[in-house]
Parts: C-alpha cells; structure tokens; sequence
C-alpha cells in the first residue's frame, strides 16, 4: 500500500512537473496557480484512463502507433483538461502539440530523478 501512494505521487509530481515546464516555455500555454493541482490531477486521471484505452485500440487496429501511446495520452490529457477547466488555457493546436512534447519530456526527466532518489514510480509510467 505505502508503495503503491509513493508510485502515485511521483506519478502526480511528474506530470506537474511536465505542466509546469510547459507553462514556463510556451505562450498561451497557462494554467491559474488556483487551478493547477486540480489541473494536474485531472490530467492524470484522464491520461490513466486514456492510456490503456488507446494502447488497446492500438494494438487491434493500428500497431505502429504502439511507439507513440504515451504521447498521445498526454495529448488526450491535456486537450480534455483545457477543455473542461476553466483555469487552464492550451493556447491552440501548435501550443497543445508543443505541450504535449514538453510535458512528456519533463515528466520522463522527473520520474527518471524520482526513481534515482528512491521514489518508486512502477505504477504508471511512460
């Protein structure tokens, strides 16, 4: 159990940590300081839920997407999260494609040091 709340933390602080970066570096790509832990946990749940979802829809239907699953669920992620929070701007379709990069990148660099500092990160990762 007390694993499984580490994986999900470093799970949330990653993917904040990706927000945050995407935040800083491109323009028209904000999230209200009020809303971004409630942005972040909705980005979370709408990626764990897309996840396995288009990876199985990948698998059946178009195999060479496999490569690409977790982008796309960070895309998914953040244009349903900018959608439905009033907090959180994508600034458009370059912003969200530029977003959905730099957010992979930055939580792939913050799990990565999460795991060199003992936090586990096994439960959902990219």
């Amino acid at each position: 159990m007390k694993n499984s709340l580490i994986s999900i933390a470093a799970y949330l602080i990653a993917n904040g940590v990706g927000l945050l970066i995407a935040v800083l570096l491109l323009d028209g790509f904000n999230v209200a300081f009020t809303a971004f832990i409630f942005a972040v946990l909705l980005f979370c749940v709408v990626q764990a839920v897309a996840l396995p979802l288009v990876s199985k829809l990948s698998r059946d239907r178009a195999p060479q997407l496999m490569g690409g699953i977790s982008l796309i669920a960070i895309f998914l992620g953040l244009l349903i999260t900018g959608l439905i929070m009033s907090g959180v701007s994508t600034g458009g379709i370059a912003n969200l494609l530029a977003a959905t990069l730099i957010v992979w990148l930055g939580s792939l660099i913050a799990q990565f040091a999460l795991k060199t500092m003992g936090f586990g990160t096994s439960a959902k990762t990219k």
